[in-house]
């Protein structure tokens, strides 16, 4: 079972997002998590949202790379998620978790 559902009920989808970019996808991780892809006139962004701990956009040319890339970045983000909610966590190996995340995705 996913822990994935559609933002806002899918409300966003068609909508205009702050950067100008219409939101194609756009869903959020019952542990705390956003992602959402929008097309803007001169290119797409896929951006993550971990609640409380970071921000991260990443900018592709085509859909196609966009959308694989979100597929990818949707599942790995699961091993962030694990590491905050894990019992005994410290901010290290949050941090950690997040910067290999983010090397992984830059």
């Amino acid at each position: 079972m996913s822990n994935w559902t559609a933002y806002d009920d899918g409300r966003s989808i068609g909508s205009v997002g702050e950067d100008g970019g219409v939101i194609l996808f756009d869903e959020e991780h019952a542990d705390g998590a956003r992602i959402t892809l929008r097309r803007g006139r001169d290119h797409i962004s896929v951006s993550l949202n971990i609640y409380g701990w970071m921000d991260h956009t990443r900018f592709f040319n085509t859909d196609n790379d966009a959308q694989r890339e979100y597929r990818a970045m949707r599942s790995a983000v699961e091993n962030v998620l694990s590491a905050i909610h894990s019992a005994g966590a410290n901010d290290i190996k949050i941090w950690e978790a997040i910067s290999d995340f983010v090397r992984r995705f830059p």
